[in-house]
């Protein structure tokens, strides 16, 4: 229900604190649903649970309850398996208004019992929404019964749920949601159960939340009222549940429609009348229950927002792994592209049959100024030593991205399999991470070639002019593309040993064939074009596979914003509530006055 939807009734005595108070919770509710908790980290489990549970009740209850703080009073009738729930509400009613089972589990879809004026308040969805509103009898978890009874005093309605500790997975999460919708609590237990732990964990709930709570100890041999109902107001008292009222209903008989005799039930229905007629009382009981709920809100989300700042963490620390692997390889990459290193092998080789061996190469360092005439008649008619050479720079330099690339897979799977979270997060992936992406050869063989007919553009734009000189035509727009080639791969020498020289030469020698048709200044133009055209490439290339990480990541649509929403809204409300708590204390006569 939006702030537009509201009761007229309520509307017109909302003041301004209230509604400042609505718009801050909607927005710490806001806040929650952001925060998903993807990761499988510690504790994650808990919060997620509680995060759920803290948004079901803002909607189930509190900002409902602060939107219609007329309505009428809502006793939620909870309890462990056979406590005898329905039995005690038929009887405070004096009617059959909800049925009890046979078998385990026994109520199944929770029934409200109301006055037949409160039914404006019920009849619509203040009140989990997500339940549809039937007047019929049914088994349907999804549905919510709504009975209209004049035995019911106006002011109050009396709730059914269904057993805290149910076989039935939903029966339980209904009964929770139930409770933490309910302004009171009313418990009941028996002789039998009433040390079960189910039950006081939900009880220790109230208790923190400051939740109004009254007990029955139901079906209890008169015999062993007084040891049992001791012992219990004990267990109350130790855990912060002393003031809350305790009724004890004897075991005895059970009529024919299924109720308990008037005089057992007297005392909780002469109390839960005396409630509802008392506009004060009632209004206390809301209070307390509404600002406890607030207050334990506030101080969760902040629990929420610590697991949220882990997620952050944790993701950024996956990214953080899968970021270092793949800018390492782009590294190494552009590293061994540049320092001679593919230089070697097959593309020496092929290198060394395009310009000639021997005699050329070591005769470079004394017989520089004789080279551009030399070269011109060494490499006439070698166009298929050139294509050679390509071949040749294409494979040794797929074979180089391709080490880098499945190296980079291994390093950030590696890094993710050190945490359970990224464990997870790899076992779900659909496809193996550890090696690089199936089709990923064929995509760096496209990128090779890519980029060596980029080369060829670059050489052929650059000599439009002087394609019909001897030297331009002696070496040709492949022959000076090999050559360009060639100079990228030893831009920096960073081979050593016998190599060094090799390379070296190899370099020198592209680089003054180039010369000899471009110029000086050109040539170093060309290379440095053609090297950032390479690491782009390689770049691009690398990216698709760290995205198979990274989208891994981003699919978790874990914000890092949400951290500090959920602390900021929690802060707003708290000030709100503060705020409030201060100009009660300065209106109120008596000083001690909350």
């Amino acid at each position: 229900m939006s702030p537009d939807e509201t009761l007229p009734e309520a509307r017109g005595e909302r003041d301004g604190g209230s509604t400042r108070m609505l718009t801050a919770l909607v927005q710490l509710r806001s806040a929650l649903q952001e925060a998903h908790l993807p990761l499988e980290l510690p504790q994650a489990e808990e919060q997620r649970a509680a995060r759920l549970e803290m948004v079901d009740q803002l909607e189930d209850y509190v900002i409902p309850r602060l939107m219609t703080i007329d309505a009428p009073l809502l006793a939620v009738v909870g309890g462990s398996t056979g406590a005898g729930k329905s039995t005690l509400v038929n009887s405070i009613v004096g009617s059959r208004v909800t049925t009890p089972g046979v078998l385990r589990p026994t109520t199944r879809s929770p029934v409200l019992v109301h006055h037949p004026d409160d039914e404006r308040w019920f009849k619509q969805d203040r009140l989990l929404p997500e339940l549809e509103r039937v007047e019929r009898a049914t088994d349907d978890p999804e549905a919510l019964q709504l009975v209209a009874s004049e035995a019911v005093p106006q002011g109050l309605a009396i709730l059914d749920a269904p057993d805290i500790d149910s076989v039935e997975e939903r029966n339980r999460t209904l009964a929770a949601q139930l409770l933490a919708a309910a302004d009171l609590w009313l418990f009941v237990t028996s002789a039998a159960r009433y040390a079960d732990q189910v039950p006081w964990d939900f009880l220790r709930k109230a208790a923190e939340r400051s939740a109004a709570v009254a007990i029955v100890l139901d079906r209890t041999p008169p015999d062993a009222v007084e040891t049992v109902s001791t012992h219990l107001a004990r267990m109350l008292a130790s855990r912060g549940l002393k003031d809350s009222p305790l009724f004890t209903v004897t075991e005895g008989t059970v009529s024919e429609e299924g109720l308990l005799s008037a005089p057992a039930v007297a005392e909780i229905r002469s109390w839960l009348r005396a409630l509802a007629e008392d506009s004060d009382a009632r209004s206390a009981v809301v209070k307390q229950t509404l600002e406890g709920a607030i207050r334990t809100l506030t101080r969760r989300t902040h629990t929420v927002a610590d697991a949220a700042t882990e997620q952050v963490d944790a993701v950024r620390r996956l990214r953080e792994d899968a970021n270092t692997a793949y800018d390492k390889a782009a590294a190494a990459i552009t590293e061994a592209s540049a320092d001679g290193t593919l230089l070697r092998g097959e593309v020496l080789a092929r290198w060394q049959e395009f310009v000639g061996t021997g005699e050329l190469l070591r005769s470079l360092e004394t017989r520089v100024g004789w080279l551009r005439d030399r070269v011109v008649n060494v490499i006439k008619g070698k166009s298929q030593q050139a294509e050679r050479v390509t071949v040749a720079v294409e494979s040794g330099l797929e074979t180089l991205i391709l080490e880098h690339a499945e190296a980079a897979a291994e390093r950030a799977e590696g890094s993710w399999r050190s945490t359970a979270a990224g464990q997870i997060l790899l076992k779900d992936a659909g496809e193996d991470l550890g090696r690089a992406s199936r089709d990923f050869r064929r995509r760096a063989e496209r990128a090779v070639r890519d980029w060596q007919s980029d080369v060829l553009e670059m050489v052929r734009t650059e000599g439009a002019d002087k394609r019909s000189t001897a030297r331009f035509l002696a070496f040709g727009v492949n022959g000076l593309s090999v050559a360009l080639m060639v100079v990228v791969f030893a831009h920096t020498a960073g081979v050593t040993g016998a190599e060094a020289g090799i390379a070296g030469g190899s370099a020198v020698l592209g680089q003054k064939l180039l010369e000899a048709v471009f110029g000086d200044q050109a040539v170093r133009s060309l290379a440095e074009r053609a090297r950032r055209d390479l690491e782009v490439k390689v770049s691009e290339l690398l990216e698709g596979e760290r995205r198979r990480y990274t989208d891994l990541l981003d699919s978790l649509e874990v914000v890092p914003e949400v951290p500090e929403r959920l602390r900021s809204a929690s802060r707003r409300v708290d000030d709100l509530r503060f705020e409030s708590a201060r100009k009660g204390t300065e209106s109120s006569p008596d000083p001690a006055a909350p």
